[in-house]
């Protein structure tokens, strides 16, 4: 029987990730290092839409966007919030500057056209049920049929139960520091066809780990 890979709550990873920029990264470094690990974990069918709500989820998506227009790839950062976290503007900004294709989604955003989607709409302590804006937004991507991509954890799911009631339907998830609960629990892998986990040096802090 396959070894069941490492994995820790949502809650022991916020409080790892924390302990780490306060003593050995920069919040800012591990969000790059967070963004250029999911630009190397897929492979990428243009064009490529990047879909972002808020906070850090989203940022990591920024980062994404800017790699990609850097290497010259046709990416369009698709906008479901204008509230950032402090790192997540820097990084948004940062896309603009360098010429990023930007739009704010709508129900008339047409999601077929893309052969790559990247979603980054909520992050890995989402819980509760998707409504609104969101929830049409995660329909959409599901109906696609686009290469989709999740950001950490699928948008919709918990990250410790791995249930959702609407949730994004991903070929490639990418883990951020260590796999949580819910990459495994719930309704995991009828979520995910793919998960890999990419180690950006954040250190575990308790002995949860299992």
């Amino acid at each position: 029987m396959d070894q069941m890979p490492e994995m820790v709550s949502v809650e022991t990873m916020r409080k790892s990730d924390a302990w780490t920029i306060e003593h050995l990264v920069s919040s800012k470094e591990l969000m790059y290092r967070a963004g250029s690990a999911i630009y190397q974990a897929a492979e990428w069918k243009t064009p490529i839409a990047v879909i972002c709500g808020k906070g850090n989820n989203a940022g990591d998506g920024y980062v994404v966007a800017d790699l990609m227009q850097k290497d010259g790839l046709d990416c369009t950062l698709i906008l479901l919030s204008d509230q950032f976290s402090e790192d997540g503007r820097y990084y948004y900004e940062q896309c603009i500057r360098d010429g990023v294709k930007t739009e704010v989604f709508s129900e008339a955003v047409d999601l077929h056209q893309y052969g790559s989607i990247l979603d980054c709409l909520l992050g890995t302590g989402f819980h509760g049920e998707v409504t609104g804006t969101m929830k049409t937004a995660i329909e959409q991507i599901n109906a696609s049929g686009a290469y989709v991509v999740s950001a950490d954890m699928n948008s919709g799911l918990n990250g410790d139960t791995g249930l959702g009631s609407t949730f994004v339907r991903s070929d490639l998830t990418v883990s951020i520091g260590t796999f949580k609960y819910g990459h495994f629990t719930g309704l995991a892998d009828e979520a995910m066809k793919e998960k890999v986990n990419c180690d950006i040096g954040i250190q575990i802090r308790n002995d949860e780990l299992c």
